[in-house]
């Protein structure tokens, strides 16, 4: 499923930020990259370039900190979907 969302988004992105990212790769970040051999697959999957970030959880905790700081802006990109 991973895979597939990965391949959905860049199908999804200008094509200029695609070849951008099939070129330089992406940085597994938060839970999901603490999965063992998660890197591996997707290098092989998708057939780009995958990093680790050093501290995995330290990315999403952060950018969560920048995001309460600064709602005012954030609010204008979420997405609001109603609970039921």
């Amino acid at each position: 499923m991973i895979v597939d969302a990965v391949e959905s988004t860049l199908d999804e992105c200008l094509p200029e930020l695609a070849g951008d990212v099939m070129d330089r790769g992406i940085a597994l970040t938060g839970g999901g990259a603490l999965l063992r051999g998660s890197d591996e697959r997707l290098r092989e999957e998708a057939g780009m370039p995958i990093g680790m970030a050093d501290s995995p959880l330290d990315p999403v905790a952060l950018g969560t900190g920048r995001c309460v700081e600064d709602f005012d802006t954030v609010r204008e990109v979420l997405v609001l979907e109603s609970r039921r």
